[in-house]
């Protein structure tokens, strides 16, 4: 085996694009690896994985041989009957081959294969030295990123994410010699912009983290990440709070600094009479800054930054991280102060000129239909109709207001604050917040039971809206969001257990309508209401799949079109459940050849069993064991107990199974061929009462 030393490679660059850094590092990594394997180069991984910071990408590897391994090659060349002639002399065609592989006709090989033998050209050559390899595996790589729009620099040609200053290339202890975007590879690093701002000397890839970790880089990103919340929390418990760290947050600091330090620091407290998630906002999407919030989760005077620096003066750089955030502060709160000074309610004037699509109107007008909605929807679920129309009604109006135009990602919370304070009921001003809910993939659907009806109702219109407006996704293109409000839609319903009937809501919605989009009298049979079910019920196979429920589960369901998505989704349990028994296969396999041998049935099926005519005992024991199973089952597919229905339904394979092994369905006398028919119909009506069970056939 060819000896194998460690490698490194690292590309230094000016500030990489926060966002794009840890795809970038990841491609880099990939690539590198991918182009020694396609290469056949032998690699010890370990625990390797993309190393970066702001300014480099690396690629750390613990084991990569010095060469490759012998290559071997095999060119096939003519067959026996074109290469040789009829003195068993070479033709033109073999000693053209033999010409090219550079040797004589009579050293090459022979093999067979399907259409007889023929001359074959085998050879074996030594495997270039890795060093070899790496310069053009490394431009393979950086070609490869994923870099929309490359920037160049000075007068070169090639760009890049960045412009880059050093390209480090050590296998062993030795520098492999490469140019790669202008640089030629050496052994030097760089260390920290400000706090080591020289060149880092690495004797082999094995110093490189120590090495950077004394220049004060940490190039392993999960090691700044770790720093950062270890620093975050301590830097919090001292203030007496708790920080609030997100992920995307998190994310961004990590790729933003190479020597993490926390700097606490404090707002004035008159700023926390704004909504806090205003302030929130504020800090973690334009500064990075992580708040500090108190054990019952309300904001805190305090934050923290986290400096790229060690810093000698920690006050200058709080006093400077304050002054940043300060004005955005102000601005917020003279937002909200005049918001108040108008009150909810008023802002809802505005919204008569605001256009929400040409064929739908203003914005006013899909505020009406929402409040006709969410009256109708919400005495079905237990909530009172008064409040949801009021709430309805209030819910848009903070579009009006200075800071949801400042902060749109407020909308609903900023009305939430602006109801409260206007003496609305606590109920409604939740509900105004909630109606956004499930806000973004994975969010929480609405809590209370107005904020799921305003929900609900929201939804419905924009949906209905844009199929009768002629807005329906095409490919990419949603431009009023449909499939994530069906999404929505569905959510709020099966996860709050509403048994709300689908096509119903649907029709009121579409009825509610302006006179411009209704279908005329001529389309009496508009397809547009089971256009759009199909549609809110196809955004739960997602769902579903997220969820672990096989796609056949889902399309033996689904084919029943239930009106409601709670009920589908109990059905959907239920044939989960069933799928487990040892009976389930077998009549799953019963069911689907029931169907195929109704579906090729000539004439009309009688409507019921004729005792009389059961000519054999198995389809005697079949016909008593099904109207027995009717009959138990029939109480608790009244109550919705799919289990229990298919629990008794599964009872009935013994009896399926002797049939099919003993009768004839297509019996010669019409009359036996008709009953046999009429008792597979009954048997197969009551097996897919549930769901289409012959989908969980094979």
């Amino acid at each position: 085996m060819s000896t194998m030393l460690p490698l490194l490679i690292e590309l230094g660059t000016e500030e990489l694009p926060v966002k794009a850094l840890p795809g970038l590092a990841q491609a880099f990594f990939d690539g590198v690896v991918d182009g020694l394997a396609k290469r056949g180069v032998a690699i010890e991984r370990g625990d390797a994985k993309p190393l970066s910071t702001p300014r480099r990408l690396a690629v750390l590897l613990p084991g990569v041989a010095v060469e490759q391994p012998e290559q071997h090659s095999e060119v096939l060349g003519p067959y026996l009957n074109i290469a040789l002639d009829a003195e068993g002399q070479p033709t033109k065609a073999l000693q053209g081959f033999a010409a090219k592989a550079g040797i004589d006709w009579s050293a090459l090989e022979r093999t067979s294969d399907a259409k007889g033998e023929r001359f074959v050209h085998r050879s074996t050559t030594p495997g270039a030295r890795t060093a070899a390899l790496l310069p053009e595996i490394l431009r393979e790589a950086i070609a490869a990123m994923p870099i929309p729009k490359p920037m160049r620099w000075g007068s070169h040609a090639y760009g890049f994410a960045r412009p880059v200053h050093w390209l480090v290339l050590l296998h062993g202890t030795e520098i492999i010699e490469a140019e790669v975007l202008g640089l030629k590879a050496d052994r030097m690093s760089r260390g920290h912009r400000f706090m080591h701002d020289k060149t880092v000397w690495l004797s082999s890839p094995e110093d490189y983290i120590s090495s950077l970790q004394a220049a004060f880089v940490l190039v392993d990103a999960d090691v700044r990440r770790a720093r950062i919340v270890e620093q975050v929390n301590a830097a919090a418990a001292t203030a007496g709070g708790q920080a609030r760290i997100t992920e995307d947050n998190l994310q961004q600091v990590v790729n933003l600094v190479e020597w993490p330090a926390p700097v606490l620091c404090s707002f004035e407290r008159e700023f926390l009479a704004v909504p806090q998630e205003a302030l929130i906002e504020t800090m973690e999407i334009n500064q990075k800054f992580f708040p500090v919030l108190d054990a019952g989760g309300k904001l805190t005077e305090k934050f923290i930054g986290i400096a790229n620096i060690e810093s000698k003066d920690v006050n200058e750089v709080s006093k400077g991280y304050e002054r940043v955030i300060r004005p955005r502060f102000s601005d917020a709160k003279f937002f909200f102060d005049e918001d108040l000074k108008q009150g909810l309610e008023s802002m809802g004037d505005g919204l008569k000129t605001v256009t929400y699509q040409a064929k739908l109107g203003s914005v006013a007008d899909k505020v009406g239909r929402v409040v006709a909605l969410a009256g109708g929807i919400a005495p079905q679920v237990g909530a009172d109709p008064v409040l949801a129309k009021r709430a309805a009604l209030l819910a848009k109006n903070d579009l009006q207001s200075r800071m949801v135009n400042e902060f749109p990602e407020l909308q609903g919370i900023a009305g939430r604050h602006y109801a409260l304070t206007g003496g609305e009921s606590p109920e409604v001003a939740l509900a105004i917040d909630e109606a956004y809910q499930p806000r973004f993939g994975g969010d929480d659907i609405a809590l209370s039971a107005l904020g799921k009806v305003l929900a609900i109702a929201e939804r419905l219109d924009t949906l209905a809206g844009g199929f009768a407006a002629g807005l329906k996704p095409t490919g990419n293109k949603d431009p009023f969001a449909l499939r994530r409000n069906a999404l929505g839609l569905a959510r709020t319903i099966i996860e709050s257990g509403f048994d709300l009937d689908l096509r119903a809501l649907v029709d009121s919605a579409l009825a509610g309508l302006p006179a411009a989009v209704q279908p005329s009298a001529e389309r009496k049979t508009d397809a547009l209401p089971q256009e759009l079910y199909d549609f809110i019920l196809d955004r739960l196979r997602g769902y579903y799949a997220d969820k672990g429920v096989p796609a056949t589960h889902f399309n033996a369901v689904a084919e029943l079109k239930p009106a409601s998505l709670y009920d589908l989704d109990r059905r959907i349990d239920a044939i989960g459940i069933f799928a487990a028994l040892p009976e389930a296969d077998a009549l799953a396999a019963a069911n689907k050849r029931i169907r195929n041998i109704l579906r090729k049935a000539e004439g009309d099926i009688p409507g019921m069993v004729d005792p009389a005519l059961l000519a054999e005992p198995a389809e005697s024991e079949l016909a008593e064991a099904v109207e027995a199973a009717i009959d138990d089952s029939n109480a608790s597919l009244h109550h919705k107990d799919y289990v229990s229905v298919l629990n008794r339904l599964a009872r009935l394979r013994p009896q399926v199974d002797a049939f099919f092994d003993a009768v004839m369905v297509n019996a010669e006398d019409p009359a036996l061929r008709g009953n046999r028919l009429a008792l597979l119909k009954r048997l197969g009506d009551r097996l897919g009462s549930v769901a289409a069970i012959e989908h969980l056939s094979s």
